[in-house]
């Protein structure tokens, strides 16, 4: 199994198991409705047996708003609605605006968090191909003056077998010189 095949069978495993979970919440709320027990998100987080950061998460929360529209204010011991008083409404009110507003600004310092942490890991990533760049340029100045000086001892070296072959050419004419010298001189006997 390759590590694709297995990262997509996780992948599944995960977005079945989610949406099981989400599927518990839902009949929870139903059960909960159906009985007229008063619907919170920590009630339905413990009755559908998740986390509650999970009946927050989207989706699930406006089911269980929904459903703590309808059931309406409940008293605890008889059950019957409470009566909105202004006073409530306000604190209602100024609590939603709250908890809206916590929200926003949760969601700005999240946002911010993540700009952060990929500016932290652009710089990471700059400062290491910077690296490796200054290193590359050094290597590469140490090769140019190398081959230089290869190409200056290369140029050397053809100038003294030029100079080896105009030698060698002026010896060998000089031996033939002598020989003939030789051969033709009068033998004394």
């Amino acid at each position: 199994m390759t590590a694709a095949s297995r990262a997509d069978a996780m992948i599944g495993a995960r977005r079945a198991e989610a949406t099981t979970k989400r599927a518990g919440v839902l009949a929870a709320l139903e059960a909960m409705a159906a009985e007229g027990t008063p619907i919170t998100f920590a009630s339905v987080a413990r009755r559908a047996g998740v986390s509650t950061w999970l009946v927050h998460a989207a989706g699930v929360r406006e089911a269980v708003e929904a459903a703590r529209a309808r059931q309406g204010p409940l008293r605890a011991a008889g059950r019957q609605p409470v009566r909105d008083t202004p006073r409530v409404a306000t604190d209602l009110a100024l609590a939603r605006a709250e908890i809206g507003r916590l929200r926003a600004e949760r969601d700005t310092q999240q946002h911010q968090l993540s700009l952060a942490l990929g500016s932290r890991m652009d710089d990471l990533a700059k400062a290491d191909l910077v690296a490796r760049v200054d290193e590359l340029t050094r290597h590469n100045a140490d090769l140019e003056a190398a081959l230089a000086r290869r190409q200056s001892e290369s140029a050397d070296l053809e100038a003294r077998v030029g100079e080896l072959e105009d030698d060698l050419a002026a010896a060998r004419t000089s031996l033939r010189r002598m020989i003939r010298a030789e051969n033709l001189a009068p033998q004394s006997s």
